[in-house]
């Protein structure tokens, strides 16, 4: 079947891995209280979990075996079920929210946390499956001109459950499309606001009742899927790369379920409904469509490439507004083109606030940038040097963009990416769920163009994985070597471990790591929308988490010691023996299956979701404080009163009731964020005055970490990068301090996220996800939270620890 990868799956040779674990059950390992629970319960829980990892387990582990059909091994099921209840194989935050045995009959769309798409039909479809989305907006990869598309109408049926009829109906309808004045509430709506909103009403949407439609109209019915939206928007797309401004399209919305209504395969989360989708294209229709109808051909603003640009930030928006599915984007466009500048200055000038912006580079970019700061007049010399202090000086404000050296990324290093082969039946993007049509020749031109561009591989949004500009996926999952440790951690200490249980530990990893692997390939067998790039590539990116943590406990290593390589050599020696062990098994279960090399193993991804179920420091992150309030986002309002409004998540009240801080967010209309206050595991696990946090240590020194991981974990051949975002403090460093050590860093890197920060105080957010609170403030933040699970994890000896005189 089209999406589908062949493979002919064979009995193994050799055994499976995994033997360390055994096949009884394991004990289950506890989430972290308050804050893990918290983000189990809103993204991984199901009702027939229980709240049990270990039930999470045992579904995960049988739905990716169920991919293998009848051959998958019972054996190694159940070794899998122990590596992630026992919280060594953690996998990802997609897998453990959908994984069952129902997965066999699932797009694999839905557990992919890393993709990228050429055109704004597939990136919108992508971000509907949650899936995080890189796009290359060079101006060598854009081809449509929005302005070519056709006439756009709009019909909601007026019996729709949605369509707003009372005066609470309007006021809402106002507010959520920007056309009341911000915070207006519903008993300072005027009569003429009122008038006012109807009459934008009669004049955006089409009435089939009281007017004739031009002749030759298109009409289309939204069909109420994700599918049916991503089409929505490929017909309207490939309208306009065929030149269709003389005609007319009528999209009607009528289909879509209403607002509220339980979205299948989201755990039953809220529709957004349709009126949601009808703003993402009256945004398009004024802000897109029209203004480039009327732009001359010689303007610098409203290239097909900001189009495109623009385009997706308003499709995105709907995304994140719906509740239930993230929106993550990365943008990026290369540093030689005449746009560049305007680029850059994209999210501070031009609010689009939805991706996280990147430059792309390579080393002729920074030899030019040297060059000019030398004085050199060449024009490329000199372009490269404007580029580099437009960038800085945007990114010491708000730290985007950031640089990405394409050069370095694993499939342009190797070639691989140009020789990608060109389609022209539209295998490219055909699933048993969603085939492109329309859009063939639209992508059949921008695959010519691929084969030729200068970059022709960008990144996911949070830049650890490559993947070709047309279109790919990678599925990622975490490892979490210290839970590897068959002993109670309670009863290690730390750097002093008993050769035999040193030995068991070190087993367990490497098989976590192996059955990291195995996992991650059999769901690169799933039906596809790159079903084509996924089996040319069969690439994966698995990766560690709470690094620190292990450092500490299994070899006494804090930051500091991981730097000095003599000292760290156990450490560092076993980074290379889990990044050989990955690609080897990568490689002998690829040929078991029938499929390709992977092309990519290794990655060190950021690791949110799954490193805060358990407290640990995220990815290949430093912790971020010693203690702090984490605040999380949910879904829900007041309803005017000091309740919550009805549609709110009924975590929201539970929380409130048990004395956790909760704030309703301005800054984000319809939702609220509560406090969590957080004493890393780190931090319980002893490690005293020898902590060091991202504040503490230097940008250098965690360049040189950066480099270190690179060297030992991702490897020289079939690596990703390592997603990393580097605080650098603007009251210790001005902007020409910030300029210098990025040239000086930065280009001896694959990628690295740089954000100028200030004191907490100083930033003038409204809220941020993570708040320095004072010790003897969080103690009395935790004694006023009525949550005995909280009180258990954070009890007075670990607050000691936090204060340096730490009793363990």
């Amino acid at each position: 079947m089209d999406g589908y990868l062949s493979r002919a799956p064979e009995a193994r040779q050799a055994p499976s891995p995994g033997a360390s674990f055994g096949t009884a059950p394991l004990p289950a390992r506890a989430l972290d209280p308050g804050m893990g629970l918290a983000v189990a319960r809103r993204t991984v829980f199901r009702p027939a979990d229980g709240e049990d990892f270990g039930r999470v387990a045992e579904r995960v582990a049988a739905g990716n075996m169920a991919l293998l059909g009848d051959a998958a091994d019972p054996v190694e099921q159940a070794r899998l079920r122990n590596a992630i209840a026992t919280g060594a194989l953690i996998t990802s935050g997609r897998h453990l929210q959908h994984g069952d045995r129902d997965q066999p009959g699932r797009n694999m769309e839905v557990f992919t946390n890393c993709s990228t798409a050429n055109a704004s039909f597939t990136l919108f479809y992508l971000l509907l499956n949650g899936s995080g989305v890189g796009r290359a907006y060079d101006d060598e990869l854009v081809v449509v001109d929005w302005g070519r598309a056709p006439r756009l109408l709009l019909r909601l049926d007026s019996t729709h459950a949605d369509w707003p009829r009372t005066r609470a109906d309007l006021h809402r309808f106002g507010a959520e499309f920007g056309l009341l004045p911000w915070g207006t509430r519903l008993d300072a709506f005027s009569e003429a606001q009122e008038a006012e909103i109807r009459a934008w009403i009669a004049r955006e949407f089409t009435d089939e009742a009281t007017g004739e439609l031009p002749p030759g109209t298109i009409r289309h019915e939204i069909a109420d899927s994700r599918e049916g939206w991503g089409k929505a928007v490929e017909l309207l797309e490939s309208l306009a790369f065929e030149g269709a401004a003389d005609r007319t399209l009528l999209l009607d919305f009528s289909a879509i379920r209403p607002r509220g209504a339980p979205i299948g395969g989201m755990q039953g989360r809220p529709a957004s409904g349709p009126l949601s989708l009808v703003r993402a294209f009256v945004n398009l229709r004024h802000q897109v469509i029209e203004p480039a109808r009327h732009r001359a051909p010689g303007d610098e603003a409203l290239q097909p490439w900001e189009q495109a640009l623009l385009v997706d930030h308003h499709l995105s928006v709907e995304v994140q507004v719906g509740g239930a599915r993230r929106a993550a984007r990365m943008a990026t466009k290369s540093w030689r083109d005449p746009g560049i500048l305007r680029f850059i200055r994209a999210k501070s000038e031009g609010g689009l606030w939805t991706a996280n912006n990147s430059v792309m580079v390579d080393a002729e970019f920074w030899q030019g940038v040297r060059a000019a700061r030398a004085g050199s007049a060449e024009p490329p010399h000199r372009h490269a040097l404007a580029v580099f202090e437009e960038a800085t000086r945007c990114a010491y404000i708000n730290g985007e963009p950031g640089f990405i050296n394409g050069d370095k990324l694993e499939d342009a290093r190797t070639g691989d990416a140009w020789r990608k082969p060109v389609h022209e039946d539209g295998r490219d993007i055909r699933s048993a769920r969603y085939r492109a049509d329309l859009a063939v020749p639209l992508l059949t031109e921008l695959a010519r163009r691929a084969q030729t561009a200068r970059f022709p591989v960008t990144t996911n949004p949070c830049g650890e994985i490559t993947l070709h500009v047309t279109g790919g996926y990678c599925v990622i999952a975490d490892f979490a070597p210290l839970f590897a440790c068959p002993a109670d951690l309670a009863t290690v200490t730390p750097g002093l471990v008993p050769d035999d249980l040193a030995a068991e530990w070190d087993a367990r990893v490497e098989d976590s790591v192996r059955l990291g692997v195995r996992f991650l390939m059999r769901a690169n067998t799933m039906d596809a929308l790159y079903a084509e790039e996924v089996r040319r590539t069969n690439r994966m990116g698995i990766g560690p988490t709470g690094l620190h943590e292990w450092a500490w406990m299994r070899w006494g290593l804090g930051f500091d010691d991981l730097l000095d390589e003599a000292r760290s050599a156990p450490f560092w020696a076993m980074l290379d023996r889990l990044s050989a062990a990955a690609k080897e098994e990568g490689a002998a279960y690829a040929e078991e299956l029938g499929l390709e090399t992977p092309v990519t193993v290794t990655t060190v991804k950021p690791a949110g979701t799954t490193s805060k179920l358990f407290g640990l420091t995220e990815g290949a992150h430093l912790p971020a404080r010693r203690q702090y309030l984490r605040w999380v986002q949910f879904k829900g309002t007041r309803d005017g009163t000091e309740g919550w409004a009805t549609d709110s998540d009924p975590l929201l009240p539970d929380y409130e009731a048990r004395g956790y801080p909760v704030r309703v967010l301005q800054s984000f209309p319809g939702m609220s964020v509560v406090g969590f206050p957080t004493l890393p595991l780190i931090q319980r696990l002893g490690i005293g005055e020898r902590l060091v946090t991202a504040p503490d240590a230097s940008p250098e020194d965690q360049y040189r970490w950066l480099a270190l991981l690179e060297r030992h974990w991702i490897g020289a051949e079939r690596g990703n990068q390592v997603s990393y975002t580097l605080k650098v403090y603007t009251d210790r460093h001005d902007l020409e301090a910030f300029r210098t050590m990025l040239l000086e860093h930065q280009p001896r890197i694959r990628c690295c996220a740089i954000l100028p920060s200030r004191p907490d105080q100083a930033l003038g957010y409204e809220y941020l996800p993570e708040e320095e609170v004072p010790l003897e403030r969080f103690a009395v933040l935790v004694e006023g939270i009525r949550d005995p699970a909280l009180h258990e994890a954070i009890e007075l000896a670990h607050l000691q620890c936090a204060s340096g005189v730490c009793p363990i």
